[in-house]
């Protein structure tokens, strides 16, 4: 089998499985003991911050541990909106966000909350000026995904944090989960107050993430307890997940700054081959996208039937989001873009890590083309 859907989920590097494991077995006191086995896990957990802050450019009191990038997005939104307000009752998004964010936001409009959704252009791309268009009195967040997780767009972050500038009061929240280790971000200089990371995009663990939160902002908690994460996140830490996330944060990160050039070679290859293929639509643009996602769309046929196709060839691709995979309906994004339903219901997305080679690439596309060219005599012989 090749693994081609990194996007939704990574496959853990051998040691940093292994750092969970030693550490489950002779760190397994709970961090905030007062006994010398809870000093110790305490120990590796203020290590494995630092480390992690060190890797974001940021201090260690600005990174919160949290189970992932769902419950990061939900503390970052929710939790702006609880705690001012009294100053606001307006969030700003995007049309092409992770259902994390969607549905964050469509909670807190039932609860009274306006949201705006900014469009984006037949590309997937927002201009920061719609933002600063939108942005009133009563505006206390904008929430702007990096690395688009179905297309692989990139947003102009930094743009819109240079623009945000200008409203002091509006905090600027970014999900990151997509581009960590894939597509660096200076959270400082991009102006970002709060930003949402999760381990198994980047070879981690499930259930573990972090949240950037900037020296001087505060955010209502969630979840409410023993005061754990300095009161933002109650709930005993998973101190093994943690030093494992620490590792495969570390060991992506080098692995970005050795092989994105070969990353990058993948993608160019796929790129030029799919757009070769009479039956295939690329949807993810050429300029201003991440290096390991491509989404394409095969022109008459559904989604799922190609990636079962494809899985049938030791190819293993998905439709959309892993979050909304088995949602009948089509990409949000996809619409958001323009796409046709027909179009975007024959979708499927290619995700790569660092660890796929040429060589698969090149089964890749060969296992595409037999896919296509069967399915098609199919679709035409019982049309």
């Amino acid at each position: 089998m090749i693994y081609l859907d990194n996007s939704a989920t990574t496959k853990p590097y051998d040691a940093v499985i292994k750092a969970f494991t030693d550490v489950s077995r002779q760190f397994f006191g709970n961090p905030s003991s007062l006994h010398v086995m809870g000093g110790e896990a305490e120990k590796l957990l203020t290590k494995a911050r630092e480390q992690i802050a060190h890797l974001a450019a940021v201090t260690p009191g600005e990174i919160y541990f949290t189970s992932g990038g769902s419950e990061g997005n939900n503390l970052a939104i929710k939790g702006t909106a609880m705690m001012y307000r009294d100053r606001g009752n307006h969030i700003i998004t995007t049309s092409v966000e992770h259902p994390s964010v969607k549905e964050s936001c469509e909670q807190l409009r039932e609860l009274g909350y306006q949201v705006t959704y900014i469009p984006v252009n037949k590309d997937g791309f927002i201009h920061p000026d719609d933002i600063a268009h939108h942005i009133t009195d009563q505006t206390i967040l904008v929430s702007v995904i990096h690395v688009n997780n179905e297309v692989g767009m990139i947003q102009p972050i930094a743009q819109i944090g240079k623009l945000l500038k200008q409203f002091p009061k509006v905090l600027y929240h970014v999900d990151h989960v997509q581009g960590a280790a894939k597509v660096p971000l200076d959270l400082y200089e991009s102006n970002i107050d709060i930003c949402t990371f999760s381990a198994h995009k980047f070879h981690g663990l499930k259930g573990n993430g972090f949240v950037f939160i900037r020296d001087g902002v505060r955010i209502a908690p969630l979840l409410s307890g023993g005061n754990q994460e300095n009161g933002m996140r109650s709930g005993t830490e998973n101190t093994a997940g943690i030093v494992a996330m620490a590792k495969a944060y570390r060991m992506a990160e080098e692995k970005r700054k050795r092989e994105m050039e070969k990353l990058w070679q993948i993608r160019a290859y796929l790129f030029n081959e799919f757009q070769k293929m009479p039956d295939l639509l690329v949807n993810t643009p050429e300029e201003k996208a991440a290096p390991h996602i491509i989404n394409v769309s095969c022109v008459g046929l559904k989604g799922e039937v190609v990636v079962h196709a494809l899985s049938e060839e030791g190819m293993i691709v998905s439709t959309t989001s892993a979050c909304s995979s088995k949602d009948k309906t089509p990409s949000g994004t996809l619409k958001a873009m323009g796409v046709s339903d027909s179009i975007a219901n024959g979708a499927i997305r290619i995700s790569l890590s660092y660890e796929n080679t040429m060589d698969e690439a090149v089964q890749m596309v060969a296992a595409l083309e037999k896919v296509l060219v069967r399915l098609t005599k199919v679709m035409r012989r019982n049309g």
